[in-house]
């Protein structure tokens, strides 16, 4: 089992700017491809959207899990759905384990997914652990660097994102 901890990379943050896409991601954090993030420790993770998957999914409406605080569940497992102006979009979990239920701030301030998704505007929370195919900050630069070269033709940048 891999010891998770070592990818982590400390406090701060890295700041990444390309074409008009700008984030400050923070390096204590486990990145996926599909662009969620997973902060935890001694088994306990907190998931949420990253600031790029939010611009994408445009102003949240409406979120909706299908799944029991208890439940087991499977890496890349449909546990909800969140409806943006721009999207539906289905939630699927980045790591197995059990599932220990939904932000309640959520239920009162959906909008916490858009303002502060690396923060306050977490998903749900899930005992278990991240699946080895989790990146740490420097590795989900370069999935944004490829998303973005697919989506915007590169924009006349030189190859990269800008990273300080």
């Amino acid at each position: 089992m891999t010891d998770h901890r070592s990818r982590l990379g400390g406090s701060g943050r890295v700041r990444y700017e390309r074409c008009r896409f700008s984030t400050a991601l923070p390096k204590n954090r486990l990145y996926t491809a599909a662009h969620y993030y997973l902060l935890g420790e001694e088994g306990l993770w907190r998931v949420g959207f990253t600031s790029f998957a939010t611009r994408m999914l445009g102003e949240p409406v409406a979120l909706d899990f299908d799944i029991e605080p208890g439940s087991r569940i499977e890496t890349g497992q449909v546990i909800g759905s969140l409806e943006g102006f721009k999207a539906v979009s289905d939630i699927h979990t980045p790591l197995s384990g059990r599932f220990e239920g939904v932000n309640p701030d959520l239920e009162k301030e959906i909008q916490l997914l858009d303002t502060d998704p690396l923060e306050r505007g977490w998903l749900f929370q899930v005992r278990g652990n991240p699946d080895d195919d989790c990146l740490d900050v420097y590795g989900y630069i370069s999935v944004l660097d490829a998303t973005l070269d697919r989506m915007l033709g590169k924009c006349g940048e030189s190859p990269g994102g800008e990273v300080h």
